[in-house]
């Protein structure tokens, strides 16, 4: 392996891998003592993006590691820049969601995991997986692809609890796997159905739901 490549090489999984790692870190840190299940605030535009960008490093970049590596071939500047861009469109979707969301009630945490769910076995889906993982000519369109990729389970997070670390790393496995396996329908079904369950479950039991409903304060 000629040097220049082996130093793009290095620093595609450092701005992937490494980079993930750390914002793991620093977003579980920030979130600690934060969630409030449905009831969560997002708190001033500076905080919130303080927190969001480190969440979104932490959940997206595992799976933008093969993008990344096949830009290697362009120069360590190229691999940057791929992963400078596509993570710029994870910030610009945190901008508009801070725009819209408000606290909710459990009924809408509900609505919106079935809708996630349905999103997920739908043409419309598919089509953003594939291009998600085969659309690497820029980050910033590897971005949008991968944002339609997983709207549906970033609105699910969302919904269940934007401060949740667990549900962050659920939710944030599901979208690694996707991103690096092909899709099948042995295992892309169970899964839009347990989503679908999941919400049906919030609507009938929502206290069941861990961190969906945050926890009443001792008398």
């Amino acid at each position: 392996m000629s040097s220049p490549r082996a130093a793009a090489t290095a620093t595609a999984l450092t701005a992937t891998l490494g980079l993930a790692a750390a914002s793991w870190f620093v977003a579980v840190r920030q979130m600690s003592g934060m969630d409030m299940g449905v009831a969560t605030p997002l708190g001033p535009f500076t905080f919130f993006a303080a927190m969001w960008v480190p969440m979104m490093a932490a959940m997206m970049l595992p799976g933008a590691v093969p993008a990344a590596l096949r830009r290697a071939d362009a120069g360590a500047g190229a691999v940057l820049l791929f992963v400078g861009s596509y993570l710029a469109v994870w910030a610009l979707v945190g901008i508009a969601l801070y725009a819209l969301y408000r606290p909710h009630e459990t009924l809408a945490a509900g609505a919106i995991t079935i809708a996630a769910g349905i999103y997920e076995a739908t043409p419309l889906k598919q089509f953003f997986r594939r291009r998600c993982r085969d659309n690497v000519h820029s980050g910033f369109a590897f971005g949008l692809d991968c944002l339609g990729s997983s709207i549906g389970l970033m609105l699910m997070l969302l919904a269940l609890g934007v401060m949740n670390v667990m549900w962050m790393f659920v939710i944030g496995v599901i979208i690694v796997a996707q991103k690096l396996l092909p899709a099948r329908a042995v295992i892309d079904v169970p899964v839009a159905l347990a989503i679908v369950g999941l919400g049906i479950v919030i609507l009938i039991s929502p206290s069941s739901v861990p961190g969906l409903v945050p926890a009443m304060a001792p008398m």
